[in-house]
């Protein structure tokens, strides 16, 4: 392509007129013709660039601007009634709805102020709901019904993500109630609401978002639109969590092994691999190929380094000269388990798993041993929610610990078979080792972690399938130096209201620490109670 030619002319100084005029603050200068516009002493005239080039020199000149994805054309943005319960699981709920509506009936913000009282974690998100409606109703200049039915915009308060409008409900929505539904109870007068918004607005998508069962289904018999909050889901599906565990394809060492590089650290051997494997890899992930005839192979990721793997072997804690306070693992997924608890360097591991599985055991028993044994820990602090399974027992008498003690039934049967042994000691050996590793555990409530800071603690938090995100981020957060995090959980028993599979603070933490260097996570799969407890897993 040839170039364009050099410029004929000189250039000229620009007179003080042409500043005064052109360059105006906040006016852009008029075009002129290019014979007649003064050039600048330093730059030298430019010929145009040839047609060709004048869209690529417009695109550099003037980048586009990423716009915000927006509904398509001749489609309206949706209107979201929100239900209290959805508030109250998640304060910032106002702002997961992209660019669609949000409409708040009155007798949603009625039934927020009769919960703004009290410690629990319903009333703290619902005052701080409270404050963010604050925040987004400053946006208002003349506190008139006129401009509030306008609604608010919803990125005022700085989420640039919802780009949608707020609506209070300002006016009286009367519609007929069919069926005969009770027009005193809360619900039925939100199904009004959403029923008299949809008649109102025939060519939008008025949907209710609630996390109540029983009200999503009276509103499809009412032939009305309903949803669940699904924006605090970790997974749509648990089948899909991250398990920690993979098994190697049976061809691993003919496609691997010709560039593999192996070499030996202390006990451990190490495997630089590079393949169509590695993408699919994480780090402490824990990998076993058991073929017959060969020896197997149980090894932990512990690099990953561009197209390069590094597997490092694992020590087998299923003999018993390995056992960690006279507990021998029994299946391949508790040997992970041992080997993950007994790293220093991994700051949180988190056991899934039915019961039976071993999950309290193994960890109490690693526990013990890093910190009677090899001295890493000062001390072991178990804490669990108190939901109950059944009725309420009511309010308990003692101590902190003592009122702790009835929910730490698991930990009680565990320190029993810990502290079993051979009897060689006899009883008042027995009793010794009793009390002393009673001496170095603690129990505390989960009521009075805010604001503390644990140093140098193996902390195990027992039944965490039953917390909320924000209830596990609190806790995690609580780790100082030295601090080692162990959270157990059972996925198929969730207590706690609102809380399912995907939107538990156990799957959260899985999915989000999945890959992190001093994280690991195992899905244990095989029971080791009792053949009863086994076969009563599988068929009830």
């Amino acid at each position: 392509m040839p170039l364009p030619k050099p410029p004929a002319k000189k250039a000229d100084r620009v007179p003080p007129s042409a500043l005064a005029t052109d360059l105006k603050p906040g006016a852009s200068p008029k075009p002129k013709a290019a014979a007649k516009r003064p050039k600048s002493p330093a730059v030298l005239s430019v010929a145009a660039p040839p047609p060709a080039l004048a869209p690529m020199a417009a695109a550099v000149q003037e980048p586009p601007k990423r716009k915000r994805s927006a509904p398509q054309p001749g489609e309206k943005p949706k209107l979201f009634v929100l239900d209290t319960n959805v508030l109250m699981h998640d304060p910032m709920s106002l702002y997961r709805f992209e660019e669609h509506d949000i409409f708040l009936p009155l007798m949603t913000l009625e039934e927020l102020d009769g919960h703004k009282k009290g410690m629990s974690e319903v009333a703290r998100n619902v005052r701080q709901v409270s404050r963010e409606l604050d925040v987004l109703a400053a946006s208002l200049q003349t506190q008139t019904l006129e401009e509030m039915a306008k609604g608010l915009p919803l990125d005022h308060s700085g989420h640039r993500e919802a780009g949608g409008r707020l609506f209070f409900q300002t006016e009286v929505l009367s519609t007929a109630q069919p069926l005969g539904l009770p027009q005193g109870k809360a619900d039925n007068q939100i199904l009004a609401v959403v029923q008299a918004l949809k008649e109102r607005h025939p060519g939008r998508d008025v949907v209710l978002v609630s996390k109540d069962i029983n009200m999503r289904i009276k509103a499809r018999a009412l032939g009305l639109p309903a949803e669940d909050y699904r924006n605090d889901k970790a997974l749509e599906d648990s089948d899909l969590l991250y398990t920690g565990v993979q098994q190697l394809p049976a061809d691993f060492w003919e496609r691997h092994g010709k560039t593999m590089e192996s070499w030996t650290q202390g006990s451990h051997t190490n495997y630089r691999i590079s393949g169509p494997l590695v993408p699919s890899l994480l780090i402490n992930e824990m990998l076993y190929l058991e073929a017959p005839g060969e020896a197997p192979l149980h090894a932990r990721v512990t690099e990953i380094t561009g197209k390069h793997a590094v597997l490092r072997t694992l020590k087998d804690y299923t003999n018993p000269k390995n056992a960690v306070w006279g507990i021998a693992a029994r299946n391949r997924e508790q040997n992970f388990a041992l080997n993950l608890l007994m790293d220093p360097e991994v700051d949180l591991v988190t056991l899934t798993g039915t019961a039976g599985t071993g999950k309290t055991l193994l960890t109490l028993a690693a526990g013990l041993a890093q910190v009677l044994d090899e001295r890493r820990y000062s001390e072991i602090i178990v804490t669990r929610v108190t939901v109950p399974v059944g009725e309420d027992i009511g309010f308990l008498p003692g101590t902190e610990e003592e009122k702790m003690n009835p929910w730490m039934g698991a930990l009680d049967d565990n320190l029993e078979v810990l502290t079993r042994g051979d009897g060689a000691a006899g009883d008042w050996g027995r009793a010794a080792t009793q009390d002393l590793m009673r001496s170095k555990v603690r129990i505390k409530s989960l009521n009075f972690m805010r604001g503390r800071t644990f140093l140098n603690k193996f902390v195990i938090i027992d039944e965490a399938q039953n917390l909320t995100p924000k209830q596990m981020k609190t806790l995690l957060t609580r780790a100082g130096p030295g601090t080692k995090m162990i959270c157990l959980g059972n996925l198929a028993q969730i207590d706690t209201p609102y809380l399912t599979e995907g939107s538990s603070g156990l799957t959260f933490c899985v999915d989000r620490f999945k890959g992190w260097a001093h994280s690991g996570h195992i899905t244990l799969a095989r029971g080791e109670r009792s053949r009863l407890a086994d076969f009563a897993s599988e068929v009830l």
